[in-house]
């Protein structure tokens, strides 16, 4: 959960240096921000907030799963196998999101980090059926 946080903040931070970037060079203006990033945004600059967007979206189940996790002391290796693979498929999506941005290798990332996401809610399911 620490290593998705920490993933967040970066971005997080990413988004006000390619925006005041993009401000010194005189590409944008407040105005742009004003409803919204506006059509003259370009995509280096408005990538990084629909990335933000992305980890505050479907993440949020991961935490949600992993504090039920610990909660319900169901941590077993698997449970963190996954956790820790679901991490760093986000990793990749983000990554492959902030530069290349290739739509199907960024597709690709990001199905397989759902396909993890909803295993992990299957184990936990199927493990509190045996407990």
């Amino acid at each position: 959960m620490g290593a998705m946080a920490l993933l967040t903040f970066c971005v997080l931070g990413l988004i006000p240096i390619r925006r005041i970037g993009a401000a010194l060079r005189r590409e944008i203006t407040p105005e742009d921000f004003r409803y919204g990033e506006s059509a003259r945004v370009s995509g280096y600059v408005s990538i990084p907030n629909r990335a933000m967007m992305n980890l505050l979206e479907l993440p949020v189940l991961f935490y949600v799963i992993c504090l039920m996790s610990y909660v319900t002391g169901s941590v077993g290796s698997v449970m963190l196998y996954a956790a820790w693979l679901y991490v760093a498929l986000r990793i990749l999506h983000t990554a492959i999101y902030l530069t290349w941005n290739n739509v199907l290798h960024r597709l690709i990332a990001f199905a397989a980090s759902n396909v993890v996401l909803i295993a992990m809610w299957v184990l936990f399911f199927v493990g509190l059926g045996s407990v």
